[in-house]
């Protein structure tokens, strides 16, 4: 409609200098037209803003309750790591406080045997933050706080906890390749595993298990991080 407003009056304009009318009366209409075009194609980008504001807005939104869903299925996996860490850090240092020669109790090593042979990384839920990043409408998100916790979760704090978990895999890979070269049966149901464990080589090498604390800690600071965040959007939007 602006548009075609702008057409009609532009004729006008030429339309003008063709009339009888006086020179002060032609620049009068003419400078009426003028205003006229201006304010149409003023009008005209205020409403398409606007549209674009309103339809940036709801993008917006759906991102952030999304996201909000994301990182509530994120702590609940963050905290049973954290569980399963705590018990893989109580095992190991069950196992490195024994004395030299003492045998470790086969009750207390098949209690805690899930959390000797597993392995614990985070894989968090990352696939909208990094859609929404990467056709960069970050800059959207018009509460800066918001936007920048959430930077910092994604791009330092869960890289944190995912550095820190990978490198303790990477330690426990060797206490598996240990176990995989020395470990026999000793019946047709048992196997010498826990005096293999009872060694001074699974010693040595549980030695660097058996502190998660920094992993513990990278974890927290992860959680506490998703709840702000998930506290912000619910504030946001009145949740």
């Amino acid at each position: 409609m602006a548009e075609q407003e702008v057409i009609k009056h532009t004729k006008k304009i030429f339309g003008i200098w063709k009339t009888e009318n006086s020179f002060l009366h032609k620049l009068s209409d003419f400078l009426l037209e003028i205003f006229i075009i201006v304010f149409a194609i003023t009008l005209s980008i205020y409403f398409h803003d606007q549209s674009e504001l309103r339809h940036q807005r709801k993008e917006t939104k759906e991102f952030l309750l999304g996201l909000r869903e994301d990182l509530k299925t994120d702590t609940v996996e963050m905290n049973d790591d954290k569980d399963s860490y705590s018990k893989a850090g109580y095992i190991f240092q069950y196992i490195t406080n024994q004395k030299l020669k003492e045998v470790l109790n086969s009750d207390t090593i098949n209690k805690y045997f899930h959390w000797i042979m597993n392995t614990t990384g985070l894989i968090p839920n990352n696939g909208r933050f990094e859609g929404f990043k990467s056709s960069g409408k970050i800059g959207t998100i018009e509460n800066k706080e918001l936007q920048n916790n959430i930077m910092d979760l994604y791009q330092e704090d869960i890289p944190s906890v995912i550095t820190g978990t990978n490198a303790y895999i990477q330690r426990k890979e060797k206490l598996f390749d240990y176990l995989t070269a020395n470990l026999k049966r000793i019946t047709d149901t048992t196997t010498n595993f826990v005096s293999v464990l009872s060694t001074e080589q699974a010693f040595n090498i549980c030695i660097g298990l058996n502190y998660v604390g920094q992993i513990m800690e990278r974890y927290d600071s992860c959680i506490s991080k998703a709840r702000t965040i998930i506290n912000e959007i619910d504030k946001e939007y009145g949740k």
